[in-house]
């Protein structure tokens, strides 16, 4: 018999052969099957996650309209945008934009009321009180120094990177800054590399606590010195500003628990009987709690927004989120010190050398839902022009190429995201869901927040608007926001390596685009 007979023989089973031996044979072919189909799958899993070399913002998503204007699936657009260097994105999806972000800025030729000149340095840092490390400092400090300004100011502030090698950019956290300037590597500028500098300017329309931070390679560069406090004082003159206490938390490397760049306790001088105001800022990925001993206090503002009537507090935290602001009032006793605690950190208020007591954390916080009192809001959610999920969860996949297990927004891994449509003026609700298994600091850019619901449970306090919200697992809000400021703006996780695992997206106005790329061969990475 010729071996090609031969082989046949052996390989295919004979009509005759025990039905056993044929079921053997095709299980195994057909476990060659599953095997390639399964490999089939996995390579194609893979390729579509892969992202370009340089890629548009607006490649990064569906478009989800909401229920409004301008809809129409978009997605097989959207995909296969992403994969192609040479598209224009999502926005042949979308409808061809008409203004470019880099348009939407603050009156070119108002002389700056503020102006402010920062320099970006990698160089050693070493905390007071602290340990030595290799970190990033403004102006050779860290934190960078206080800006303040007065609601109504044109603010101007030039930074200039002296040799951090990855480049920097600036975001104002919390401020609702024209477009432009709100400091994205790759959305709304480019970074700003070795020997290079970049102006950032906008009106102060708002008044309160924020802070600063760069937004390129904002993980390593946040937690190693690059941010400062940013307090916009009320228009009205009368605003003292000595009766303020900046507390500005960040946890450098390692582990070193800090209030305004001093490990353990910061101080600041005050008089017997005075009222305080004590600016507290989470700059750090997570969440945390602070209280205060030797005074009783009240919450006078979240996230740079005043609280209506709220009233006093005693034996009860305050959390703040992951790049959260409050404000409390305290008065200073007529003997000792008032002490704002976090864990690892504290603020004494009060006469030098003053005692000021200690006392753990408080098993209750204040439920800002029903904290204060209720006031005219300035839009009806009953009356939204687009309704959107926003639902995080978490599933194992490719994220640009890589395995793993990964942050997801309504099912899909990034670039699978929505991308959350709007026109200018609309009233824009949101439901906003976690079941990750872990919390998330949910922070939009460009606008505040109205928590309206939590878990079903109506807001019935003051108020409560945020820029960064603090969402447990198995939690879920009801949010609002009036889209009244045209552009592209990061809707993400503000834990930031969580924003750099894929849990971030975007709301974009309708007919906005960008001229800036992301991407690993852009130069640009904002997380």
């Amino acid at each position: 018999m010729p071996r090609s007979e031969a082989a046949r023989a052996e390989s295919t089973p004979s009509r005759t052969a025990p039905a056993a031996s044929r079921w053997a044979w095709f299980a195994r072919r057909l476990a060659l099957v599953v095997v390639a189909t399964a490999l089939v799958a996995f390579g194609w899993a893979w390729w579509a996650s892969v992202l370009p070399g340089t890629y548009f913002a607006m490649d990064m998503g569906v478009p989800d309209y909401g229920g409004g204007p301008g809809g129409g699936s978009g997605s097989a657009a959207a995909h296969a945008a992403v994969h192609d260097d040479t598209s224009v994105g999502a926005t042949a999806a979308i409808g061809s934009g008409t203004t470019s972000v880099t348009d939407l800025v603050a009156d070119p030729d108002r002389p700056a009321d503020v102006h402010v000149e920062l320099v970006a340095r990698a160089e050693r840092i070493t905390p007071d009180g602290g340990e030595p490390f290799d970190g990033f400092t403004l102006n050779g400090q860290s934190p960078g120094p206080a800006i303040r300004a007065r609601q109504g100011e044109l603010v101007e502030v030039v930074v200039r990177n002296d040799d951090v090698a990855d480049g920097v950019t600036l975001h104002w956290h919390g401020v609702d800054v024209p477009a432009a300037m709100d400091g994205v590597a790759g959305v709304t500028q480019d970074a700003v590399r070795p020997g290079e500098s970049f102006t950032y300017r906008f009106v102060a329309e708002q008044a309160g606590t924020f802070w600063y931070h760069s937004h390129q390679a904002s993980h390593p560069q946040v937690v190693g010195g690059l941010f400062g406090a940013l307090v916009l004082e009320p228009a009205e003159e009368g605003t003292d500003a000595a009766a303020d206490a900046l507390a500005a938390i960040h946890t450098y490397p390692g582990g070193q628990r800090t209030i305004n760049g001093a490990v353990g306790d910061a101080h600041r001088r005050a008089a017997p009987g005075e009222t305080v105001r004590v600016r507290l800022i989470n700059t750090d990925s997570t969440p945390t709690s602070a209280w205060v001993t030797g005074s009783d206090f009240r919450v006078l503002a979240i996230d740079g927004q005043d609280l209506n009537r709220p009233g006093q507090v005693e034996g009860q935290a305050v959390e703040l989120t992951a790049g959260a602001r409050a404000d409390l009032e305290v008065q200073v006793p007529a003997q000792g010190a008032v002490r704002v605690q976090v864990p690892g950190a504290s603020l004494v208020v009060g006469p030098d050398g003053a005692e000021a007591d200690t006392s753990s954390a408080p098993r209750e916080s204040v439920d800002l839902l029903t904290y204060g009192e209720p006031a005219a809001v300035g839009l009806d959610p009953a009356a939204a022009d687009r309704t959107f999920a926003y639902d995080i969860g978490r599933w194992p996949g490719f994220l640009d190429g890589r395995p793993g297990y990964w942050w997801t927004i309504n099912g899909g891994i990034l670039p699978a995201v929505p991308m959350y449509m709007v026109d200018e003026g609309d009233i824009v609700v949101m439901r906003i869901a976690n079941n990750s298994g872990e919390v998330h600091p949910m922070h939009l850019h460009g606008h505040h927040l109205l928590v309206l619901s939590r878990d079903g449970q109506p807001s019935s306090g003051s108020p409560w608007w945020v820029d960064s919200l603090d969402v447990e697992h198995g939690e879920s809000y009801e949010v609002a926001f009036v889209a009244d400021n045209p552009g592209i703006w990061m809707d993400h996780c503000h834990n930031l390596p969580h924003a750099s695992e894929g849990l971030m997206t975007h709301v974009a106005y309708s007919g906005v685009t960008t001229p800036f790329r992301l991407g690993r061969d852009s130069g640009n990475d904002p997380e």
